[in-house]
């Protein structure tokens, strides 16, 4: 019997068994191959957007509609978050309206101050640290490239040790692939989850992107300056010479080796055109994977 989940702050939340359970769910979800029906017929979401969002916004919108739900999209322009309401106060009147919060936010320590004062189930849709929907999408990308087996997966992961990074190391750990980080001097990923993914699992961190990629199933970057990070976007333009996944980076990947990026991209900067647009390029597909894999969180969480 699956453990129940009151909130999906991280992939942490998820027992290991539970996040595999969740990726056969959502490949069944998408092939058709389970009678699915209005399960969430009479259930809300409230969507918080205190970032710009295009993927997360339309595939949680779309995918509770399909499911039978509504989602109730919130900015801080359209909410009182925006002059100031606390956000215990936030969770307190959502949770006597809606059956779940989904937000994406700058400061991991707003998701948890939702889930501390709220009393229904709160989904991180990004946050600096973490990007939990995103890895969804990406485990189950990998799923369907290379079976259920993601243990005897390598992974490589080339640029900025950002939330992308953050949520990587703890899939990693969860399910026991290998994976590689090149990362530039200053970038790394957040401490304390590089220490934890050292200590439970195969990872490797380097300065050199040819030894990360070398030998890996899937290859996957973002851009080098993150929402909020535009400021420095010219500094790491510097620091990321040499760290662009070129198509010379993918020849030294396995031969059936595919490319991943959360977009949006820079093509030229993070990933060359060639890459991002070659036939080894799942991108397009992992975006569309963000619908399936939370429309089987949402029914994991709000059914």
């Amino acid at each position: 019997v699956e453990k129940p989940v009151r909130h999906f702050r991280s992939l942490r939340d998820l027992e290991p068994d539970d996040l595999r359970a969740l990726i056969e769910h959502a490949l069944r979800l998408k092939s058709g191959s389970e009678a699915v029906g209005r399960p969430l017929e009479g259930r809300t979401l409230a969507m918080i957007f205190r970032k710009r969002s295009t993927r997360t916004r339309v595939s949680f919108a779309a995918g509770i509609s399909q499911l039978g739900g509504v989602g109730i999209g919130l900015s801080d322009e359209e909410s009182h978050l925006g002059r100031g309401e606390a956000l215990a106060d936030t969770a307190r009147v959502l949770s006597r309206y809606v059956d779940g919060i989904l937000i994406r936010t700058f400061a991991q320590t707003e998701i948890e101050e939702l889930a501390h004062h709220g009393s229904v189930p709160v989904i991180n849709g990004l946050t600096d640290l973490l990007h939990p929907c995103q890895l969804l999408a990406d485990l189950l990308t990998l799923r369907e490239e290379f079976g259920p087996e993601l243990e005897e997966l390598r992974i490589a992961w080339i640029g900025d040790g950002n939330n992308m990074a953050n949520s990587w190391l703890n899939a990693a750990t969860m399910l026991g692939f290998e994976l590689r980080l090149a990362v530039p001097e200053g970038y790394d990923p957040d401490p304390d989850i590089l220490a934890g993914a050292r200590a439970g699992g195969s990872v490797l961190l380097t300065r050199d992107p040819e030894e990360a990629a070398d030998g890996a199933h899937a290859v996957c970057t973002d851009t080098w300056a993150s929402m909020g990070k535009e400021a420095e976007a010219k500094e790491r333009l510097q620091s990321f010479a040499g760290f662009q996944v070129a198509p010379e980076t993918m020849e030294i990947a396995r031969p059936d080796a595919i490319f991943l990026h959360c977009l949006p991209a820079h093509r030229g900067e993070e990933v060359a055109e060639e890459v991002i647009d070659g036939p080894r390029s799942r991108v397009f597909d992992e975006a569309e994977n963000r619908l399936h894999a939370q429309k089987a969180l949402l029914i994991r969480l709000l059914k």
